[in-house]
């Protein structure tokens, strides 16, 4: 099927996810991507947050009625797979799709029974709507709009329509109904607030529900995207429509999809990459960096500046997101993991991180968001000066996890959530999800809530 000259924008894109065709190769790699989302639901259990959303779920289960809503247990999981920022992430679009893809697609193919094969398809689907309508909305939306809430119902809706066997129209309806939900701004990052987890959960629950109600006649604005009152005007000043629907031919855009091997935001990944690379040439050199580092500069992009500028963060969740305190913690510890941004190691990279400096710098300002770059200058105390830059940071496409890292990522997230007793855990889960390829069964029950 074509789409005529004037088809709206979100036929188009319907045309072209439905005329795509996938491999064998495209079903494995999606099918670790699930199970990176997975693993960051079941983890974020574990949680201060993830504690509040399970208790919301225990005391709102009155007559099994949220066990029974998709759209309910979509938000669940969605929220829970954005809690610990080591979700996945597209760097052209600047949207996390498996937070909102995922869950919408696993509890609708749980609801139906679904394969795990056709379910693969659906996920595909969707990081291919969600991250071609990021990658049209432009820088000036991110300044003030969360693109994986604004983008995300796109994706949540299409891998909805996929397992719902919807019609080329339905679909179009479903797509527009989901961007007319499209909402979520950058205001929480002032105080730290939970509100992140929720834009998650709010557009998967978005996606399932346009495409529920969509299969039951229910319709929606075709030109929700490029229209008068839609979507680009209203919140997208610099948006460049034709990104829709350019290079169809390209390979789906799951496969150009960053997996983080940090939890932290992703604009700190490449000082923490390039951190650690100069923390490793010193410790080889005999040099303690905690005792003789004098001062710390960061060359970065834009957005980078904009949601990571925390020079002295008071919680966890403002340490993921400073450029100074990630960059303070590869240099002086060997791995940045959970332990590197509570209290204690905020008290302990203290000294370092207030000699971190971070300032805007080519080619990362012009590269980005095609390319998240930048650069780690360390000025010793006796005033030799190291630099390492990075073009890609570590779990990008060009520099790829392999597949045992990304099991090992899977399982160290699994032993996070099994640290809370009180989890009823599934077992045997990352294998099962791998097998997802050539499986016939019905998903796994992740037991999420429980």
């Amino acid at each position: 099927m074509s789409a005529s000259p004037a088809a709206s924008l979100t036929e188009q894109l319907a045309t072209l996810i439905e005329q795509k065709p996938i491999s064998e190769n495209d079903l494995r790699h999606a099918a670790f991507f699930v199970l990176d989302a997975v693993a960051n639901a079941v983890a974020g259990q574990n949680s201060p947050a993830g504690k509040i959303l399970r208790s919301w779920w225990h005391e709102n289960q009155s007559g099994n009625t949220l066990v029974a809503d998709v759209g309910t247990q979509a938000f669940l999981m969605g929220a829970l797979t954005h809690i610990l920022e080591t979700d996945d992430l597209h760097r052209a679009s600047v949207v996390h799709p498996g937070c909102v893809v995922v869950p919408a697609a696993w509890a609708l193919a749980r609801h139906k029974g679904t394969d795990g094969r056709a379910f693969l398809i659906s996920v595909l689907k969707g990081f291919e709507a969600t991250t071609r309508v990021g990658m049209a909305v432009g820088p000036a939306h991110y300044r003030i709009w969360h693109n994986t809430a604004t983008c995300g119902g796109f994706g949540s809706a299409m891998a909805a329509c996929e397992l719902l066997g919807l019609s080329h129209a339905q679909t179009i309806d479903a797509l527009g109904n989901a961007g007319s939900q499209a909402a979520g701004v950058w205001q929480f990052l002032e105080t730290g607030a939970m509100t992140k987890h929720m834009h998650a959960g709010r557009a998967a629950e978005a996606g399932v529900r346009a495409a529920e109600l969509a299969a039951v006649g229910f319709t929606g604005a075709p030109h929700i995207l490029e229209g008068e009152k839609g979507f680009f005007k209203a919140a997208c000043p610099d948006a460049q429509p034709e990104l829709v629907v350019a290079d169809p031919d390209q390979p789906w855009q799951l496969v150009q999809t960053s997996i983080k091997p940090w939890p932290s935001c992703r604009h700190t990944h490449p000082s923490i990459d390039a951190a650690g690379e100069i923390r490793a040439q010193l410790l080889a050199e005999g040099i303690n960096p905690a005792e003789q580092i004098a001062s710390v500069s960061l060359g970065t992009y834009q957005a980078a500046l904009d949601v990571c500028t925390r020079p002295d963060p008071q919680t966890d969740y403002e340490a993921k997101f400073s450029l100074h305190h990630t960059a303070a913690a590869a240099l002086l510890s060997d791995n940045v993991d959970f332990n590197a941004f509570g209290p204690q190691a905020r008290a302990n990279f203290n000294a370092l991180r207030s000699n971190v400096s971070v300032a805007l710098q080519e080619p990362y300002a012009s590269a980005y968001p095609k390319s998240w770059g930048g650069s780690v200058s360390v000025t010793l105390k006796e005033g030799r000066t190291l630099t390492t830059t990075r073009t890609h940071a570590k779990g990008d496409p060009e520099a790829a996890l392999s597949e045992e890292d990304l099991i090992e990522k899977a399982e160290m997230l699994f032993a996070h959530a099994a640290q809370d007793t009180s989890l009823s855990l599934p077992t045997g889960l990352t294998q099962e999800i791998i097998s997802l390829v050539t499986s016939g069964k019905p998903l796994p029950d992740l037991k999420l809530g429980s």
